[in-house]
């Protein structure tokens, strides 16, 4: 008997998680986070991951799992769901994964290309680009080569963009073009994909609402916290949204209302990056309205009822 996944996705303050409670609740569930940011430890204000005493009882899985000077990938993330799902299936309930890292969730229920192996003199050409003329030049080239790689990776995420243009020229395509020939690590496992959205003002005032929040709940404590625990300003998680604003207002650059502002814009973006990405994943179901509103829980649970 084939395997069920319930995966829950969509831009940023979509309220992704309040459905994904409803949901592990009411099928008897267990949800696996599917954000880049949550699976480290400390980071835990930036990312919102849900406190544990607001669970309700409910397991989660692959958050707090890795040291943040560890480099965590999207195909060691994807190995470890598929493990978690079977895990999951093995004790009789149901796997539910909640998140907006769209790359994560692609790598999971699509697979990834492993990619040629690193070529340093051609890696060295782009980091000697970038240190001229800057990451955001790299990142202009992509967009024209690899459109999609473009919309995923952030301006000034170097790694992310040599290697995307590493794959470029060594292969004669773009990163994305080569996910056709890639398998899923769950290709036994039926997948129920429910993607949220909202109107643009409405995520607007959701993000700037939430970024007031993170920064009543100490998110600049948290972050001197980590700093005096010894963790690199240049750790991957610090390069991430929020915190990598936040840091910088630590060191001067911007006011704290400046600095809110800024994160607020770039939920925004990032918002409207993730509704791009998802739009072109196969086979989502979506829903509009706020994932906490009563008609979209119900919504979502009567789609469950007639795929399980």
């Amino acid at each position: 008997m084939r395997g069920r996944l319930i995966a829950i996705v969509g831009p940023t303050a979509t309220g992704k998680s309040a459905v994904g409670l409803a949901v592990a609740e009411r099928f008897g569930g267990e949800i696996i986070n599917c954000d880049s940011t949550a699976v480290y430890r400390g980071f835990d204000i930036g990312t919102d991951k849900v406190a544990p005493a607001a669970r309700r009882g409910i397991p989660h899985h692959l958050i707090d799992i890795a040291d943040p000077t560890e480099d965590y990938t999207a195909a060691r993330y994807a190995r470890e769901a598929a493990t978690v799902i079977r895990d999951i299936h093995a004790r009789g309930r149901l796997p539910v994964l909640v998140g907006g890292t769209g790359f994560y969730y692609r790598a999971l229920t699509r697979g990834l290309f492993p990619g040629p192996g690193r070529d340093a003199a051609l890696r060295q050409r782009l980091e000697s680009i970038a240190e001229r003329r800057g990451a955001p030049f790299l990142h202009h080239m992509l967009l024209k080569v690899d459109p999609p790689s473009g919309v995923r990776i952030q301006p000034r995420d170097l790694k992310r963009l040599v290697r995307a243009l590493e794959v470029f020229f060594l292969t004669g395509r773009a990163l994305t073009a080569h996910f056709s020939d890639t398998m899923s690590p769950i290709p036994d496992v039926d997948v129920t994909a429910i993607a949220l959205r909202l109107p643009a003002a409405q995520i607007s005032e959701r993000v700037t609402r939430r970024v007031d929040e993170q920064f009543a709940r100490g998110l600049l404590d948290e972050i001197r916290t980590l700093l005096a625990r010894g963790i690199p300003a240049d750790a991957r998680p610090f390069g991430g949204l929020v915190y990598r604003q936040a840091l910088e207002h630590l060191r001067g650059v911007r006011d704290e209302a400046s600095t809110r502002a800024l994160i607020a814009q770039e939920n925004r973006r990032y918002a409207r990056r993730q509704l791009i990405w998802f739009r072109k994943e196969p086979n989502l179901t979506w829903f509009d309205g706020p994932g906490e509103a009563p008609g979209t829980i119900e919504s979502v649970t009567r789609l469950i009822h007639a795929s399980v």
